[in-house]
């Protein structure tokens, strides 16, 4: 049996609701299904309503949000001033909310040169299980006083208490980008290419492999001064050895794609598996057998994984491997396939935020 679906429009209502109600989930913008989807027997919080941006300081690079803003309004008031999240939350034209992008713990392209969402968040407000409203965190950049309980939040899925307020710092939104695309023969060559620009002197912004059916591309992007980058872009071609320079608007089609997870054809499941560059090759040949499409981004951090198949054939194969996965399209029982190993730390954290077990266990 689906309990009901709340739609609040204010803080105090989710209060009410996070009191009176046994069980209970949170949904924001909605853009990932496997995450979103109303279960058997919870009750839905759905947090559109509570939106809007509640402070905004451009000189401080400060920005404080109710969890239901979408990031396209966010992303055009910072963008209005020079500013960015340069983290580059994905989904954002789908309609990705502050709260769930958190709550998902989604970073893009850029998290490999300035650092996930984890790093920009600076605090959160959120409603626990007994209804309390719960400050933590702070509204500067400099704030190391007590435990930054906020950093818990990215990632938890919505399993420690309802968030309502954000606060973010943000950045100097560079005067331009440029790219570099190389065809590569194999994905070992790629990850050649990848540690050796990843351990040169070069200022990257992003690098990127999308492995196709039938294709295999390097992506590099650089921002900065916009006429310093052809200067850069030589540099970073000759240390490829060769490549073409894509800017303007192709450039950033690709890379907005990327983010929105264009290249996922529709109806597949989609599978966000963090890993380190070392052990990309063994993780894609478990994956030879299967039909699936495979994006690895951030240098290798991050391995998405695109498949006609229900997600959860994937399980046993991280398992072998020791991956952990989070299913953000597609059906699924459980968002989290495979291993965990945050699992007992995680389960701490919840008894001791959420002992009457009220929110969705992840």
């Amino acid at each position: 049996m689906i309990e009901p679906l709340h739609t609040p429009g204010t803080i105090e209502e989710i209060q009410e609701i996070v009191r009176t109600t046994s069980r209970i989930m949170t949904r924001g913008g909605g853009t990932k299904p496997a995450l979103s989807t109303s279960r058997e027997g919870m009750a839905t919080i759905e947090l559109q309503k509570i939106s809007g941006v509640t402070e905004y300081k451009p000189e401080e690079y400060t920005i404080t949000a109710l969890a239901g803003t979408r990031l396209e309004e966010v992303n055009k008031l910072l963008s209005s001033h020079g500013q960015f999240f340069p983290f580059d939350p994905p989904l954002v034209k789908k309609g990705a909310t502050l709260g769930g992008t958190v709550a998902a713990g989604l970073s893009g392209p850029g998290r490999y040169q300035y650092g996930g969402v984890r790093d920009f968040l600076l605090g959160v407000k959120y409603v626990d299980s007994q209804g309390r409203l719960i400050r933590t965190g702070g509204k500067v950049v400099k704030n190391v006083a007590g435990y930054d309980l906020a950093k818990l939040m990215v990632g938890s899925l919505g399993q420690y208490g309802v968030l309502v307020e954000l606060t973010f710092k943000a950045f100097p939104q560079p005067e331009a980008f440029a790219s570099l695309y190389a065809e590569c023969t194999s994905l070992s060559q790629a990850m050649e290419r990848v540690y050796k620009i990843s351990t040169s002197s070069l200022e990257i912004n992003a690098i990127d492999i999308v492995v196709g059916e039938s294709t295999l591309d390097l992506w590099v992007r650089m921002g900065g001064i916009a006429r310093t980058l052809p200067s850069r872009m030589d540099r970073l071609s000759n240390a490829l050895g060769g490549g073409e320079m894509v800017s303007g608007l192709p450039g950033e089609r690709f890379w907005g794609n990327l983010r929105e997870m264009a290249w996922v054809p529709a109806g597949w499941s989609l599978i966000k598996v963090p890993l380190t560059p070392g052990r990309i090759l063994a993780f894609d040949a478990e994956l030879k057998d299967t039909p699936c499409l495979r994006h690895y981004s951030a240098g290798g951090q991050v391995a998405w994984v695109a498949m006609a198949e229900l997600p959860n054939s994937l399980h046993e194969s991280l398992i072998t491997q020791g991956f952990s996965g989070l299913v953000l399209f597609g059906k699924s029982e459980q968002p989290l396939l495979g291993r965990n190993p945050a699992t007992p730390f995680a389960k701490r954290i919840k008894t001791a935020l959420d002992p009457s077990l009220r929110f969705v266990e992840a």
